[in-house]
């Protein structure tokens, strides 16, 4: 079985320091966050940035200015930045860290309720221009699912050219109007992605670490963070990133699944290696 690919969410673009004080806002803090996810193993950050103030921002020099302190203090880390942006931005508002020639960004395969009046748009021609774009500038794409038909979506568009293979999916689970955390839905979404294709689960809230487990065991891979839950168990707040990551890692171990460092990762998801 391959090695575990584990990132780390460290931000996100919803969850604020109400609901967990060590969120990260700030440049510093982001590399404090980033740092200790990778100390416990993880070798992706996924990556939202905002402003100091905490506004979740897609500005190209923001991302850069984080990715650079980030890359100074964990040189050979895989940084995914996403796409997603918030609710009413440009398509290439949300692009621009693509910009930046990142090894990876995340590319949302369909549209989604977010809650009361919150749509989360992504039409066709949303995704087969970001897969577009993502092609000419060299990133794999971490394709972003939140239903089954968005797997439908990706591959279809992966038969026309604008997605290609081998393909990286990213099951994100549990989230309000998407698919549900429960096992059933997990097997299901399993058993729809290409032999040839990666995979890993982005469990929300209660669902992150039975997810965890549950592709652990399958030969997936794990993305945790207080993007997707500020908990470390029930009512007990996380510390940091790295402790959720630090969780993943005992529970690999129980089942005998090694942790794959950043080259590691690279060789898994058909990427080049780190200069």
């Amino acid at each position: 079985m391959e090695k575990l690919i584990i990132t780390a969410a460290i931000c996100g673009a919803e969850v604020l320091k109400e609901h967990n004080p060590a969120v990260p806002y700030t440049i510093d803090e982001c590399v404090r966050e980033a740092k200790s996810a990778y100390d416990a193993g993880a070798s992706i950050i996924h990556l939202h940035v905002r402003t100091d103030d905490g506004i979740p921002t897609q500005d190209k020099k923001r991302f850069k200015d984080v990715m650079d302190a980030i890359l100074k203090v964990c040189p050979d880390v895989i940084i995914q930045p996403s796409t997603g942006g918030a609710v009413g931005m440009t398509n290439d508002e949300r692009l621009q860290p693509t910009e930046l020639n990142p090894e990876m960004a995340t590319l949302d395969c369909g549209s989604l309720n977010f809650g009361g009046d919150d749509i989360f748009e992504n039409t066709e021609n949303t995704i087969i221009y970001f897969g577009k774009k993502m092609i000419e500038r060299g990133i794999k794409p971490e394709l972003e699912v939140f239903d089954k038909s968005m797997i439908d979506m990706a591959l279809r568009l992966n038969k026309k050219g604008h997605i290609q293979k081998p393909m990286h999916f990213d099951f994100v689970m549990g989230v309000n109007g998407g698919i549900s955390g429960e096992l059933r839905d997990f097997v299901f979404l399993r058993g729809s992605i290409p032999s040839d294709a990666t995979y890993t689960v982005a469990g929300i809230g209660r669902f992150e670490f039975t997810l965890a487990a549950a592709s652990i065991i399958d030969g997936g891979h794990v993305r945790v963070g207080f993007e997707d839950n500020v908990f470390i168990s029930k009512g007990v707040l996380a510390k940091s990133n790295g402790e959720l990551v630090d969780k993943v890692v005992r529970i690999a171990k129980e089942f005998g699944r090694e942790i794959a460092s950043p080259a590691e990762a690279r060789v898994i998801l058909g990427l080049k290696p780190k200069k």
